[in-house]
């Protein structure tokens, strides 16, 4: 007969005929960790429904361009969580973090020194650098997936009517020297959605729902892992209060003001302008 104190037991050995051992390891965990949160808290029958509830209303705000799960995994830390265990790196590898909930359309290919903000309305700004090994080898011909919000802090997916698709979105190659630059907007602090039901949730806990300004990345090259990553504006608004718990500070950046004509007439924008510049160094698998 089962009763509360046999159930958690019962239900771990009902996985005992799983093929999968990586598969009955983690749902047997999930089992006692879920189990003993509930005797924990001592969960009633309406917190239960409506959890049950929270997670329907989360599937069903998904769409083909949003994501609402993984924004519920950023703002409870779990996905950066996942990140770091599993983001060791070789010294000197640029420091990894989350993917985020944009990253659901494909990036345009585009030529070195395009502009990404086909919409303008934000500060003018170039960013450059290399994609380079661990021992500073420059690797041609590798990839950078670049996305960002425009500089009102929307991403394309989210104003359709005002976006074009692919706006702030690019995916380069590398020159023959590892080299790559292109042309977009000076990044703003954005709200992460709270029209759903992640948004009601911070609202519920007194959370802010705010990122610092910052650009993603996805770095890669034949024989070297690749990394996810951002480029976060030095002296940003919260950058010690990001909503999803993603900055580090090795990926903090400063986005200079220059009038130089020579960077100016190298990549074909007017004076002034901000000019970001840094190397993602990947891992070289072993």
């Amino acid at each position: 007969m089962t009763t509360h104190v046999t159930v958690t037991d019962e239900a771990v050995a009902s996985l005992r005929d799983t093929a999968d051992p990586r598969l009955r390891e983690l749902l047997s965990g999930l089992i006692r960790h879920l189990h003993a949160f509930a005797q924990e808290t001592r969960l009633t029958q309406a917190e239960w429904e409506r959890a049950i509830g929270f997670l329907t209303e989360t599937g069903q705000t998904c769409t083909d361009t949003r994501q609402e799960f993984i924004l519920l995994s950023d703002v409870l830390g779990l996905s950066m969580l996942v990140e770091t265990i599993n983001g060791d790196r070789e010294a000197g590898a640029t420091e990894s973090t989350v993917l985020g909930p944009f990253h659901m359309t494909e990036s345009p290919v585009r030529e070195l020194g395009a502009n990404i903000d086909l919409v303008g309305g934000g500060e003018p700004c170039v960013v450059s650098g290399r994609i380079v090994s661990g021992d500073g080898t420059p690797l041609p011909g590798a990839l950078l997936d670049v996305w960002q919000a425009d500089g009102n802090g929307f991403y394309d997916v989210q104003r359709p009517d005002v976006q074009p698709p692919g706006n702030g979105r690019g995916l380069f190659t590398t020159d023959a020297e590892g080299r790559f630059w292109f042309r977009t907007c000076v990044p703003s602090p954005y709200p992460i959605p709270t029209d759903g039901p992640v948004g009601d949730l911070l609202k519920a806990t007194g959370r802010h729902p705010y990122r610092p300004a910052h650009i993603h990345f996805i770095a890669s090259a034949d024989g070297h892992t690749p990394v996810t990553t951002h480029i976060f504006v030095a002296g940003s608004d919260y950058l010690d209060s990001d909503a999803v718990f993603a900055v580090k500070q090795s990926l903090v950046e400063d986005f200079t003001v220059t009038d130089d004509p020579s960077l100016a007439r190298e990549f074909g924008i007017a004076n002034p302008f901000r000019h970001a510049r840094f190397d993602l160094v990947l891992e070289q698998r072993s």
